[in-house]
């Protein structure tokens, strides 16, 4: 009910096997298992065990699908005095859960995507003008300089990148919103569409700053050096804000077991 992964890995390890049995093969009065009181949702009263709705969904899920390892598969199909599995009572018990879930994914892909756009609109402009102009075989003046190099890489990059994060942010709008879909299908696209959006921000203005590189006079590009970091400045704050939300991400997509209470906001 309180979903400590600690107190089960130390039962599971220091307790004898015996005891271990007893505990997960338990029935209470109602004929409901540990899968049964797994699939509770937590209250209002309790904590979140991690930021966003969506993240909880996907915590929810790993945590009764952690429980349902301990388990035999008979226990599965077993319905408590209602005549309930811990399916069931999983699906009734989370459908507000979903709600707030979904709403959550479409807010944030909503606002993700608008930057992604605009990221896509200023990149292609880029990667379309060379700096410099070119000859008349088309071949760039600036050819086999090191920043028009960057410029080029960059500015590709850019392009990609920023498609990508927003393909991805699109597909999560027009996604089906079931509880097994938050286990890993919506989270991924999240992770992998946020990972593009950052490499196209960073993208866009390396591709800036290396084209612009070639505006100023040589004896004036020492000066350009701190301007450039400057202008990055507002892109690292960006990104070192949505950091948490990046790594719990991460971490619950690669994890099995679903990690300890109190990592939310218990304000």
């Amino acid at each position: 009910m309180n979903r400590q992964p600690f107190v089960i890995e130390n039962l599971k390890t220091k307790v004898k096997s015996e005891v271990w049995n007893n505990l997960t093969l338990a029935i209470d009065k109602n004929e409901r298992t540990i899968l049964h009181w797994a699939a509770d949702a937590p209250g209002d009263d309790k904590p979140p065990k991690i930021a966003g709705s969506a993240l909880q969904m996907m915590w929810d899920i790993k945590w009764f699908q952690y429980i349902k390892s301990l388990v035999p598969q008979y226990f599965y199909l077993r319905s408590d005095i209602n005549g309930k599995t811990a399916g069931e009572i999983f699906e009734e018990e989370h459908k507000d859960l979903i709600e707030k879930s979904s709403e959550w994914l479409k807010e944030t892909s909503e606002s993700c995507s608008v930057v992604a756009a605009l990221v896509a609109g200023v990149s292609f402009a880029t990667a379309s003008s060379i700096p410099g102009s070119t000859d008349d075989k088309g071949r760039p003046h600036l050819e086999g300089e090191p920043a028009f190099d960057v410029f080029a890489v960059s500015s590709l990059v850019g392009l990609c990148s920023s498609v990508t994060g927003l393909i991805m942010f699109l597909t999560i709008l027009t996604s089906r919103k079931q509880s097994k879909d938050f286990r890993r299908n919506l989270p991924f696209k999240l992770l992998l569409g946020l990972s593009s959006l950052f490499v196209s921000i960073a993208a866009m203005f390396v591709s800036f700053c290396s084209g612009h590189y070639f505006l100023l006079s040589h004896r004036y590009k020492s000066v350009l050096y701190p301007i450039y970091a400057a202008t990055v400045f507002p892109v690292m704050f960006y990104a070192v804000a949505q950091f948490p939300l990046y790594f719990d991400l991460i971490i619950a997509i690669l994890s099995k077991v679903p990690w300890d209470a109190g990592r939310g906001d218990n304000l």
